[in-house]
């Protein structure tokens, strides 16, 4: 039976690796681990914001998430409504399509995400159609309401229009509408915001947290913005380099920060006092090319805890990766240090 605390969404260990240079003629031997072995939850009716930087993994662990890839190893577990859980990364055929009822995803670029070619009603309409949902006369009915719900309103005016016609708001508010149509428990939101003016961003945020109150959704935010993550979510996981280094309540990790990686991504969002200088962020170097990574710690050769002994710490040198231990409140970190 499913209760207020039950995963509705569970990862463990999902790993995704590309391979680099290989060809017809020869398998390749180097791979890129765009994410590695990583394991969280998302409770019933709970968002996750899922933050780093450009290249660290959580655009690639969405697409897992809404297996729009296929994942290399680990398990994606969905909560039935009989509060049984399915793996995900296993289904195949119809068994898939049936899937993406439940779990749907609003994508980065409103302007590239919607097809020219298509009117307003037949882009949040395709869902139904693909599914087999409703004549075209009870579609056209919940493609109007639906379209009320998300603020384009009156919706006669916006069913038979073309995206060209549209603002950029507009646009995710048509995204946003096609990814609830179908009436999912699950939607990834890949920065939602960021193709948008900065004031239309709250509004944006507003609608898709009043949608996921009145349709009880869960969301997994992907964003590098550490103040949508504070405005939208509950929890929040910290990426590198394909490994989640940092989990726990959105307020406690962004008050406590633990890992060095973190404390240098707060350290680095502008102050809004011109008068106040922030200190500098405890980080050094560039990010790495994740192609074959040490297995010690991911954040090794950036971070300056490791650097205080000569030639290196030996126990982040010498180890493997630290596994994400909470150190307590639920508040997770993946440091030998913390």
């Amino acid at each position: 039976m499913n209760t207020p605390d039950s995963p509705l969404i569970k990862v463990e260990n999902l790993s995704l690796y590309f391979p680099v240079g290989s060809s017809f003629f020869q398998r390749s031997k180097s791979h890129i681990h765009a994410v590695d072995e990583i394991s969280f939850s998302i409770p019933l009716g709970r968002s996750l914001a899922l933050v780093g930087e450009s290249g660290c993994g959580k655009t690639s662990t969405g697409k897992l998430l809404t297996r729009l890839v296929d994942p290399t190893g680990g398990h994606i577990y969905l909560r039935g409504k009989d509060g049984s859980l399915a793996d995900l990364a296993a289904l195949k055929g119809d068994e898939l399509k049936r899937f993406r009822r439940r779990v749907q995803m609003i994508f980065q670029d409103p302007y590239e995400s919607l097809n020219p070619r298509l009117t307003i009603f037949d882009t949040v309409a395709e869902p139904l159609l693909v599914q087999g949902l409703g004549s075209l006369g009870e579609r056209e009915e919940m493609v109007a309401r639906l379209l009320e719900q998300v603020g384009l309103t009156p919706a006669s005016s916006f069913l038979f229009r073309f995206p060209h016609e549209l603002s950029g708001g507009q646009r995710q508010r048509v995204a946003i509408a096609r990814a609830l149509v179908v009436r999912p428990d699950f939607v990834v939101a890949d920065e939602p915001t960021s193709m948008l003016d900065v004031s239309i961003r709250t509004g944006v945020m507003n609608l898709m947290m009043e949608l996921a109150d009145q349709l009880g959704l869960s969301y997994l935010y992907i964003t590098h913005d550490l103040a949508v993550a504070r405005y939208t979510s509950h929890e929040l996981a910290v990426m590198y380099m394909g490994k989640i280094v940092e989990h726990g309540e959105t307020e406690e990790v962004l008050a406590n920060p633990l890992h060095p990686y973190t404390q240098a991504l707060i350290s680095a969002v502008p102050a809004p006092d011109p008068a106040y200088q922030r200190p500098a962020p405890a980080i050094r170097g560039g990010i790495s090319k994740p192609i074959d990574p040490a297995p010690r710690c991911r954040f090794y050769e950036r971070c300056l805890r490791a650097a205080q002994t000569a030639g290196g710490d030996p126990v982040c040198r010498e180890n493997d990766h630290p596994r994400l231990e909470d150190k307590g409140g639920g508040h997770f970190a993946a440091c030998y240090k913390v």
